[in-house]
């Protein structure tokens, strides 16, 4: 899971992260998990951390477990400011 910015000149500068979906529930968003590893500084462990965010999802396409690219974008309420891109990879059960 990581973030990366685009490298479009004629578009502003924009993150891009990649999570896993959590929740379907509510109808054009998606609640996405990323987790990144850290160090700590002083003594050196690795751990894990993890942020959630709200996803608005257009077509309803992402399903539960799925591996999602989403990106910013103009605030679509007060918690969704990002917009997905496309589904990376589909959940097979």
């Amino acid at each position: 899971m990581s973030e990366t910015l685009t490298n479009n000149p004629q578009q502003a500068r924009k993150r891009q992260l990649t999570g896993e979906v959590l929740s379907v529930v509510e109808n054009k968003t998606i609640h996405v998990i990323v987790r990144m590893q850290k160090m700590h500084p002083k003594y050196k462990k690795q751990y894990w951390v993890s942020k959630k965010y709200a996803v608005h999802d257009e077509m309803n396409s992402a399903q539960m477990h799925d591996e999602v690219v989403f990106q910013e974008s103009r605030p679509y309420s007060k918690t969704k400011k990002w917009k997905l891109v496309r589904i990376a990879k589909k959940h097979v059960i």
